[in-house]
């Protein structure tokens, strides 16, 4: 019974506290704003040696490398960032550009002349909810572990008898409460 309970204590602990997904934001929120502020001012100093557009470009370039990078090593605390989560974090950030785009159309759509108070509050409106979006996307597919993960099947704690529960059939070890044993 004592190895149930430290069983559980562990599994509790590796589930995490309330406060782990917004340690997290928080840090995706520093290394996404860090990134953009540097974004911004290197678009400025290029703005004069090269094409607006050309720079804009790779600056989006560059900065969403370095932004997945930061993101999956200290947001996330992944060891592994890789081509595949750089793609898929490259698609997040299309997406993100299509809410604002699409934010800022629908806006032009109501008001022809909307003043540049609407302007920034719907970008601003829309950047938000798609940086909180982004972030759960990123949190939960792109650099999800194991307990991060949403849980499906075979996935699942189980509860016995005598309300105590078993762990997922591929993390049972020498701890695990068996059913015969309650």
């Amino acid at each position: 019974m004592a190895a149930s309970i430290a069983y559980q204590t562990h599994a509790f602990r590796s589930i995490g506290t309330s406060s782990a997904p917004l340690a997290s934001f928080a840090r995706f929120v520093v290394c996404g704003g860090g990134v953009g502020l540097a974004s911004s001012w290197l678009l400025v100093l290029l703005a004069d040696r090269m094409p607006p557009a050309l720079a804009a470009a790779g600056v989006t370039v560059v900065s969403t490398l370095l932004a997945t990078e930061l993101h999956g090593r200290f947001s996330f605390r992944s060891e592994h960032t890789g081509r595949r989560r750089h793609l898929q974090s490259a698609l997040t950030v299309a997406a993100a550009s299509l809410v604002t785009t699409g934010a800022l159309l629908c806006l032009h759509a109501l008001r022809p002349d909307p003043g540049a108070i609407w302007v920034q509050s719907v970008y601003l409106g829309a950047s938000a909810a798609a940086g909180v979006g982004r972030f759960l996307v990123l949190r939960a597919v792109v650099f999800s572990t194991g307990s991060h993960r949403f849980s499906t099947g075979s996935h699942r704690a189980r509860s016995l008898p005598g309300g105590a529960w078993s762990p997922p059939a591929e993390r049972r070890g020498a701890a695990a409460v068996r059913a015969s044993e309650i």
